[in-house]
């Protein structure tokens, strides 16, 4: 590995944890990490994955699938009741099912390891923080948090008096989810809900929309996941609960 290898991403205190049982792979993205101004922690077993998270928040996990003990997935799953973290799944699975599902319970991002590229890897995890931390640097006061309005007239949403640049179908998802608060919806009738739309959209393709639905509204909610996936049956909605006033 030359110098130049690590130009793309700058100095940062950020704590990774590599949940990963392929020791090589590990110790090369540990190395890689480091180069590029990263500190990072290692467990090697899936059982060993959520204690770590719970003993010292790390900013964000490279999470394999196939672990000894917990999966990947199930970390993923156990995870999100508990925590938000930014999650980067590494998997040597291609098909898109297998991408969809991880998508479904909560991971943020996917990279197949097959090439395996490291610089990649890093390249990855840079967005991710860059993303995250433009996310944190929003209000994050409940009390400065504004409503959501869905202006169904004008088939526009909009948070803070901000117009969201969301497609039909986002729009119609959005309006379904904001309708019933904390109610978990399946995909079957999310896709009554989408009304004429449905005809071109598949119950695993709403997953897809569901994630780009979710990074737009992620800014304006830093710390909450206001989306949900409840595995094994569908998705909810819940925005930060406003404190009364004084």
């Amino acid at each position: 590995m030359s110098e130049a290898d690590f130009q793309f991403a700058p100095p940062t205190n950020a704590d990774i944890l590599i949940v990963e049982d392929e020791p090589k792979m590990a110790e090369l993205l540990q190395k890689y990490l480091a180069a590029a101004g990263y500190q990072s922690r290692h467990v090697d077993h899936g059982d060993d994955a959520l204690p770590a998270v719970r003993q010292k928040r790390p900013d964000l996990i490279l999470l394999d699938i196939m672990l000894p003990g917990r999966s990947g997935w199930e970390i993923c799953r156990e995870l999100r009741e508990f925590s938000d973290v930014p999650v980067l799944m590494l998997t040597a699975r291609v098909e898109e099912e297998d991408r969809l599902r991880g998508l479904e319970l909560g991971a943020d991002d996917y990279i197949c390891k097959t090439p395996f590229s490291p610089r990649e890897i890093v390249a990855r995890v840079k967005a991710m923080l860059r993303r995250n931390s433009r996310g944190q640097q929003q209000p994050t006061s409940a009390s400065e948090l504004a409503a959501l309005d869905v202006d169904d007239a004008r088939h526009q949403a909009s948070i803070a008096g901000e117009t969201l640049n969301l497609t039909p179908l986002e729009f119609r998802l959005l309006k379904t989810f904001s309708s019933a608060p904390g109610v978990v919806f399946s995909r079957d009738q999310l896709l009554n809900h989408l009304h004429d739309e449905n005809r071109a959209v598949t119950d695993r393709a709403i997953d897809t929309h569901i994630k780009n639905l979710r990074r737009k509204l992620e800014p304006f909610f830093p710390g909450h996941n206001v989306i949900q996936a409840v595995y094994g049956v569908g998705y909810s909605f819940e925005l930060p609960r406003r404190p009364p006033p004084p």
